[in-house]
């Protein structure tokens, strides 16, 4: 039987690829050193980790992943050790140009989206998507985090220097539903009677609306509410979601900046999701 990809993001990579590298180009010497909103993190930081992202997956297409982890017991051990190797990776980048960097990216864009999209959809992937909580993940869903990490890593650096570009639904409402697949873990914990219904919508048109019932022992999302009122509700602007969902803003800052409808003991949970390895 025929499957659908629940979220296809594939398409978008070289679209999203092709934005990245004009807005590299149109970037003045002084953009390059700007700070962001990713901690100790300049702009020139974030382009050699998205490099890194196109590196370390061609190698992985080559058979080929270095030294393996040590003494990896827990999330936070594995959190650790990919903080780690970034801040290795992108301290060594100090060393090369800005255009060099430009280069290197346009010569791995290609060959890094070429092996994307030899995976089998439905195939179990070599890495679990850890912040939804699954210890085993199919390649789509692997792929749409993929996404999710070059979407909101050029958003960053948009943010920092001031260009617009990717903030609309073709490019930002892939990015969302993918993170929002956090939810049910998110509330993993969270105990309330079955059947209650949480809405969450982000607002404008690239934006949308999600749900989240709670079922007889756990919580799942739903496509809609099917007439029934929701028991929390929560609108929250675009800027606001994807700075949230990758730990640009902290918690209370974002609830200060949405509107909490109906139960908002229940609806707050949301604010503690992240959807990067952090």
């Amino acid at each position: 039987m025929h499957r659908t990809v629940p979220i296809q993001t594939l398409h978008l990579f070289p679209v999203l690829n092709d934005l990245l590298i004009e807005l590299l180009t149109s970037l003045e010497p002084a953009d390059w050193n700007k700070p962001t909103i990713a901690p100790l993190w300049t702009v020139k930081d974030i382009a050699a980790h998205l490099l890194d992202t196109n590196m370390r997956t061609i190698a992985t297409a080559n058979n080929y992943s270095g030294k393996p982890p040590e003494n990896i017991q827990s999330y936070n051990d594995l959190v650790t050790y990919l903080n780690d190797l970034n801040a290795v990776w992108v301290k060594a980048m100090d060393r090369i140009s800005p255009q060099q960097l430009i280069g290197l990216m346009q010569t791995t864009n290609e060959p890094y989206v070429d092996y994307l999209a030899q995976l089998d959809p439905f195939a179990s992937a070599k890495y679990a998507v850890s912040w939804a909580g699954e210890e085993q993940s199919e390649n789509w869903f692997h792929i749409a985090r993929e996404y999710t990490e070059k979407w909101h890593h050029q958003q960053q650096i948009r943010d920092a220097v001031g260009k617009p570009g990717i903030m609309h639904r073709e490019l930002f409402y892939p990015c969302m539903d993918t993170f929002m697949r956090g939810l049910p873990h998110t509330y993993r914990n969270i105990m309330a009677e079955e059947g209650m219904v949480i809405e969450i919508t982000i607002s404008t048109a690239a934006g949308g609306i999600w749900y989240l019932q709670r079922n007889t022992n756990s919580w799942v999302l739903i496509k809609d509410a099917l007439g029934k009122s929701p028991d929390a509700a929560i609108t929250i602007k675009p800027d606001t979601a994807w700075k949230l969902f990758t730990k640009g803003i902290r918690p209370q800052v974002a609830i200060e900046e949405s509107d909490l409808r109906g139960d908002e003991k229940l609806s707050k949970v949301m604010f503690n999701m992240i959807a990067v390895m952090a």
